[in-house]
């Protein structure tokens, strides 16, 4: 059973997305707001998958949250933003196993990018082959 991490500062877009994960069949999901939270999570319960706003609680964004995890997990993320500046893209695939959403996100389109890591990835990685 995957277990999925939101790390997302408004109440509303995090609870509607737990939701829509858990109409996919995910029952664990968790929603963080900042990225001390993030860390700690990640550090205590080793998650499938993060679902990143850029824009977080706290003194570090979403990309510099994935640097800091980036130093002891390599957990996927996919990265989500309302706002698709070039800049952010390029800091946001320093961090490695990352995609990039731009809000609002259809239900389809976040399903195809969690069945991404989740089955595809995993499955490459046994198989020994590279995607």
């Amino acid at each position: 059973m995957a277990k999925i991490l939101i790390v997302e500062d408004e109440a509303i877009i995090a609870l509607s997305t737990k939701k829509s994960i858990e109409k996919m069949g995910h029952t664990q999901v968790t929603i963080v707001d900042s990225g001390e939270k993030a860390i700690q999570f990640v550090k205590e319960n080793q998650p499938t998958i993060i679902l990143m706003d850029l824009k977080i609680n706290g003194d570090m964004d979403g990309i510099e949250t994935m640097e800091e995890i980036r130093k002891f997990s390599d957990v996927p993320v996919i990265y989500t933003t309302g706002n698709s500046d070039p800049r952010a893209r390029e800091r946001a695939n320093a961090t490695t196993k990352s995609s990039f959403l731009t809000k609002p996100i259809e239900n389809s389109i976040l399903h195809t990018a969690l069945q991404k890591y989740l089955f595809v990835f995993p499955i490459s990685f046994y198989l020994n082959i590279n995607l």
